[in-house]
């Protein structure tokens, strides 16, 4: 069984957390999470990329997880793009990022803005336009229950009824990766509130002609790109999806059956098949192994 291991990174304000699987020695892959999610939504994904010869790290974002709370506040796509630049100054050599939601926004602007070095760039259902319906129920059920849950079947249960397609667990042990215990005794999500309350919030919506030039930067640049989106998103269109080959004509593009905004939780199987996939026919580095190459 591939082991993990948790690894801390202090940049300026913030520590962040990694889990980490694979050798060092192998193509680094770096994942991040959307908006109220912990390192643990690539769980799966990290053990099965080191199993393929990658150097897997998912990281909690600041103010999630194990990570420490912005000490100001701020959680803009900018101070989240100075946290994945952070992330990359610290390896040895060019990574891979693979970014769902708001971490996919962010990773998206840093790269072609600060011209960062990468190897390739995977976006999990984020694109240039989204569907406001779509955001206001994402956001409507984070900013839900703010004042958390009396156990961990009642946080089960508000999971349930925002994704009713999705089974629900039978050992809810696995919850207590994405909720905290208050002294009050009640559950709360694993993230600071700030994130969706406070003025410096992300919001990719109200960066979109700056998403455009983006990917138009990164197109000119010839960096590679996967654009995977749920086939059920209730953010993204099929549309938003015609959109940015437009402007990036060389990105790849696979739609998961079965699956909503959150891609890997949905049908981590057909995602991880498509990111190592990708990453094995892109990725530079003859330790990887390329059997699984369609």
């Amino acid at each position: 069984m591939m082991t993990s291991s948790s690894i801390p990174l202090q940049l300026s304000d913030v520590s962040l957390v990694a889990e980490a699987a694979g050798s060092p020695d192998d193509p680094p892959v770096v994942l991040l999470h959307g908006g109220g999610q912990t390192r643990h939504a690539w769980h799966w994904a990290v053990t099965e990329l080191a199993q393929e010869g990658f150097y897997a790290l998912a990281y909690d974002m600041r103010g999630h997880g194990d990570s420490t709370w912005a000490p100001d506040g701020d959680y803009s796509l900018d101070r989240l793009g100075d946290d994945i630049s952070g992330i990359t100054d610290s390896l040895s050599r060019p990574a891979a990022l693979v970014g769902a939601s708001i971490g996919g926004a962010s990773a998206l602007l840093a790269v072609a803005e600060r011209d960062i070095e990468v190897t390739a760039l995977v976006l999990v259902d984020v694109a240039t336009r989204f569907l406001p319906s779509g955001a206001d129920q994402i956001n409507g059920f984070m900013a839900a229950n703010p004042e958390g849950f009396t156990s961990l079947e009642e946080a089960s249960a508000a999971i349930s009824e925002y994704l009713p397609e999705r089974p629900p667990p039978s050992d809810l042990s696995g919850l207590r990766k994405n909720l905290r215990l208050g002294t009050d005794g009640r559950w709360r999500w694993h993230w600071d509130p700030q994130f969706m309350f406070g003025k410096d919030k992300p919001s990719a919506s109200q960066h979109t002609d700056r998403l455009d030039r983006a990917v138009i930067r990164l197109g000119e640049r010839g960096v590679p790109m996967l654009l995977i989106r749920g086939a059920r998103s209730e953010l993204v269109a099929p549309e938003a999806v015609d959109y940015f080959m437009t402007l990036a004509p060389h990105t790849r593009h696979v739609d998961v059956a079965e699956a909503g905004h959150m891609v890997a939780g949905d049908r981590n199987d057909k995602f991880s098949d498509a990111v190592i996939a990708f990453l094995k026919e892109v990725v530079p580095g003859d330790r990887v192994s390329r059997k699984s190459i369609p």
